[in-house]
């Protein structure tokens, strides 16, 4: 009988210590199931304890090299994502800066901070001791009122709040026919602030505005064109609620193809893997197609999401709306988007709008019909190859901001037609990717070709800097043209940051004609001390359409409420 005891006993020990060590493993690599536009998915959601406001990089796989180049390409990372919205197996995030293309098959890691804070929630929910109340037919009531009982510790998620807020002067030389100077002051926030107050209260994003009004009266720059494509939420998402919510400047977390809008949604979960909801907003985004700073979105929507990353997983959303000019019905459109994508090996997207517009003095009617359609198959054989077939149409002229094709946020619009890529990753962290298409259209005489070719290498020898250079040539139904483009960019850990672009490009098009402009950005972040900030770069344009430099300051202040506690100090 004694033996049997110690059996039981040595069985029962055994079975506790493999799940106190099970459970105290956190998964901190993840890996991009899906991209779509500004946001993708990976392979991890509530069962490795993610929850929406963590931030993710892109994971540089380790160099064979000294152990002092690893530590340096520790922070080389090049990409940043926002977890938006958590499922149990999967998670949507925000791409909010990228040096290249994510490709599925990614792997990206948890900020060192997000990581600590995993740890220490693991920790203390796996490792402390809590009485449990016991009771038995004879006893006493008063005695167990008064059992002592010890309160778990807020999760370390809560009410945590890091960013940044800073002044900001900048000034313009203009030597075009815009000729003159003007400067201005504003204000820059960045920030990440999660669960607000013990709530489900989320802000994250970057927001740069003006202080009074501009003196500048010619085209928009490219500094300032590319300030209003950053993206500030306040999101609610509580997993207890069947409501969500968000508003600010954003992506339709379950429509991206609708681009950015500024304004708010909110959304019913109908059940697990259903939710149906309403969106309004403007369309502030200059590298939207449609682009018009008086048009505004406003429409319903349904989604539907099954599977697991881990296997099978699809995505269906259904919707229907109406564009307006300055509140004037403009066009009612309905969409639709369909994702399906096995594992990190194979994807599918397709996304599509159909609308009616209203007839403009002047101009030919257009009947109902196909506004713009987008598909693509993504292939990844291995993680250092990846193949892409994508199809693109889009019915109107486009209103998007040209001055941008340079910086590469409108490649997705040079090629239209159907279109095939390649990207392969070679020796030494060296990448060569590749696009080539042949665009037909009614509106062509002929099909004519459209490529894009690039290297990046992920580290130069022993600086760690990080280079990419470009050239794409197209020749659409709307345009034609060609860019050339060079950036490198360095991170001295979180104390220093250099980043430039230089390029040329010529656009032509019914709207825009440019026979050739040469641009110049450069940025250079010191963060010194524990909270203070310095930020400065400047941008010079010359070219048949704008001749500008311009110039900014910033000093501002860091912020992080946690940043005095260590994460093993956390009651």
């Amino acid at each position: 009988m004694r033996n049997t005891f110690r059996s039981v006993i040595a069985i029962w020990l055994s079975m506790t210590l493999v799940h106190a060590q099970s459970a105290d493993e956190v998964k901190t690599e993840f890996h991009i199931r899906y991209v779509a536009g500004g946001s993708v998915y990976i392979d991890g959601g509530r069962n490795a304890g993610l929850t929406a406001g963590m931030r993710l990089n892109i994971a540089l796989p380790p160099s064979p090299s000294s152990e002092a180049a690893q530590q340096q390409n520790a922070v080389a990372a090049s990409a940043e994502l926002k977890i938006l919205s958590v499922a149990e197996n999967s998670a949507m995030c925000e791409v909010l800066s990228a040096s290249r293309d994510l490709v599925v098959g990614d792997v990206v890691t948890l900020g060192h901070e997000d990581a600590a804070a995993l740890v220490t929630r693991r920790t203390l929910s796996n490792s402390r001791m809590y009485p449990a109340v016991i009771s038995f037919t004879d006893g006493d009531p008063m005695d167990e009122d008064v059992r002592e009982e010890t309160p778990r510790p807020p999760l370390p998620e809560v009410n945590r709040a890091q960013g940044r807020i800073g002044l900001e002067y900048s000034g313009i030389f203009n030597s075009g026919q815009y000729g003159g100077g003007s400067s201005e002051l504003g204000v820059v926030f960045r920030g990440d602030i999660t669960r607000i107050n013990g709530t489900y209260w989320n802000l994250s994003g970057y927001w740069r505005g003006r202080i009074g009004a501009q003196s500048y009266s010619g085209p928009s720059t490219i500094q300032n064109l590319m300030s209003r494509t950053y993206h500030l939420t306040l999101s609610y998402d509580n997993p207890n609620s069947k409501w969500v919510m968000g508003m600010g400047r954003m992506y339709l977390p379950w429509a991206s193809s609708l681009d950015t809008i500024d304004g708010g949604y909110a959304g019913r979960k109908l059940s697990e893997h259903t939710v149906a909801g309403v969106f309004a907003g403007s369309t502030p985004d200059p590298t939207s197609w449609n682009y018009s700073p008086h048009r505004e979105i406003a429409g319903g929507f349904v989604s539907f999401d099954h599977g697991s990353f881990e296997a099978v997983h699809t995505m269906t959303t259904i919707g229907m709306g109406v564009a307006m000019e300055q509140w004037s019905i403009d066009r009612p459109f309905v969409f639709a988007e369909n994702t399906i994508a096995y594992k990190q090996v194979f994807s599918v997207y397709d996304a599509v709008q159909i609308d009616s517009p209203k007839a403009q003095p002047y101009m030919p009617a257009v009947s109902m019909g196909l506004k713009q359609a987008f598909a693509s198959v993504r292939v990844l054989p291995s993680h250092r190859i990846g193949l892409d077939l994508n199809y693109s149409y889009f019915r109107d002229i486009p209103t998007y901001d040209p001055a941008l094709i340079g910086t590469g946020l409108l490649d997705k619009y040079l090629f239209q037609g159907l279109s095939g890529g390649v990207r392969v990753e070679g020796p030494k962290r060296l990448t060569f990717y590749t696009e080539v298409g042949r665009s037909t259209s009614s509106r062509d005489s002929g099909s004519s070709w459209n490529t894009m070719y690039g290297v990046s290498l992920a580290r130069l020898w022993k600086t760690g800097a990080r280079l990419d250079a470009r050239y794409s040539t197209f020749n659409s139904a709307f345009a034609r043209g060609s860019y050339r483009s060079f950036s490198i960019s360095r991170n001295l850990g979180d104390i220093l940051m250099l980043q430039v672009q230089a390029g040329q490009q010529s656009f032509n098009s019914s709207f825009s004609r440019d026979n050739g402009s040469r641009f110049l950005n450069s940025m250079l972040e010191w963060n010194f001390g524990s909270r203070y900030f310095v930020d400065n770069g400047f941008t010079i344009q010359h070219g048949a359409t704008q001749n500008y430099n311009q110039f900014y300051v910033t000093f501002g202040y860091r912020f992080d409420n946690r940043s005095h506690q260590r994460p093993e100090a956390l009651p």
